[in-house]
């Protein structure tokens, strides 16, 4: 099985199917991951396989390390387009994480003020205030929502504690759309033979109704790009995610996709 586990604190840059050149902050330990989700397509694998040995990365050394790869990137003339959170997990985890975007704002006003900070987030903390106001902050807040259907959820995105749907779409709405939806589309079962295909009417009804609901300022769905640890799964069709794109901006919606 193929995963990639990001160095910690900082990787990249990468290029970014959705952001541009993307400098990745991983607020993850650098040998494992820590996730709040253990969902069936994550390229970071299944969490009980990476385990970490190795601490969080401290605010101080994510600014630190932060700083220095800026400081050699403008030095260079390559500066990026975006500062994603993103790497081995969930970033809002850390308890330090409002902190953390704060210095990174300032780090990014001063070396590379056209970038934008980005965070890719599954939703689950919203519900913590430090975590809501710490993503009000950043330029791209970017929040998952897979489907509004539970038991779909469950089977895929496999939540580690507990996750009231009801109340994280509350919380998405209580952005008053500062927030980007990103949503996976794919298809094919489960490990235990479930069909987990979302692109069809069933699911994007549903999700598109709460979605004018949360009224973000944009939605962006995706497909698999990269080897799964559930091997069964296969990529939506570019059809089918244009299909979906095109009943998003039918309903007033900006949505862009990657295939």
């Amino acid at each position: 099985m193929s995963t990639i586990i990001y160095p910690s604190p900082i990787f990249g840059p990468v290029h970014s199917r959705r952001l541009g050149i993307s400098l990745g902050v991983n607020l993850m330990p650098g040998d494992g991951k820590i996730c709040t989700f253990d969902c069936i397509y994550c390229e970071c694998g299944f969490n009980k396989d990476f385990r970490p040995k190795e601490k969080r990365p401290s605010r101080e050394e994510v600014r630190e390390k932060l700083e220095e790869k800026l400081k050699e990137m403008s030095a260079e003339g390559k500066l990026p387009d975006v500062i994603t959170f993103a790497g081995n997990g969930e970033p809002t985890g850390h308890p330090e994480f409002n902190g953390i975007i704060d210095d990174t704002i300032q780090l990014r006003d001063i070396y590379c003020p056209k970038a934008k900070v980005s965070v890719l987030t599954n939703s689950t903390l919203i519900n913590r205030k430090e975590v809501f106001n710490a993503l009000m902050k950043v330029d791209n807040n970017i929040l998952k929502l897979d489907t509004v259907d539970i038991e779909y959820i469950k089977t895929v995105d496999r939540p580690t504690g507990k996750y009231d749907l009801d109340e994280i779409i509350g919380h998405l709405k209580a952005f008053n759309g500062h927030a980007i939806i990103q949503t996976m589309f794919m298809k094919g079962k489960s490990e235990d033979g479930k069909d987990i295909d979302n692109t069809s009417d069933k699911y994007v009804l549903p999700w598109i109704e709460v979605l004018k609901e949360i009224k973000p300022e944009k939605v962006m769905i995706y497909t698999i790009d990269r080897e799964t640890p559930d091997h069964e799964l296969l990529k939506a069709t570019h059809e089918e995610l244009d299909r979906i794109v095109t009943m998003l901006k039918d309903n007033g919606i900006e949505a862009s996709a990657s295939y």
